[in-house]
């Protein structure tokens, strides 16, 4: 039998946050509260979902960031990392300092009468 050696935990090493884009150390947090590394400070979660089908509310606590489903109640950033492939990471909008024509669209007006089908 193959006996495992206790290593204890050095100073410093007991919480090290991980950047949910590029598994780097995290440095600081984006406009949501997650912690990024330097390069996704502007990049933003997509909507994750739950093994239920339902979506995780984004939460921030003691011991950093969490979800919760309201049928399944809370669970770790890890296991909803685990839950939603990479995919489900998009950049925010707009950036400081950035442009907002390009992210203003042209409103098209659409009427829609009782007899319409649209209308339920």
């Amino acid at each position: 039998m193959l006996e495992t050696m206790y290593i204890p935990k050095r100073y410093g090493e007991a919480k090290v946050d991980k950047c949910p884009f590029c598994g780097a150390q995290a440095f600081s947090r984006n406009a949501e509260g997650v912690p990024v590394c330097r390069t996704h400070k502007q990049e933003a979660l997509a909507e994750f979902k739950c093994a239920c089908g339902s979506y995780l509310e984004r939460r921030q606590g003691k011991w950093g960031v969490y979800f919760n489903c309201l049928k399944c109640g809370n669970m770790n950033m890890r296991k909803a990392m685990e839950l939603n492939p990479p995919r489900a990471v998009q950049k925010n909008k707009t950036a400081p300092g950035e442009n907002t024509s390009d992210a203003c669209r042209e409103r098209v007006e659409m009427t829609v009468r009782s007899d319409d089908p649209r209308f339920f």
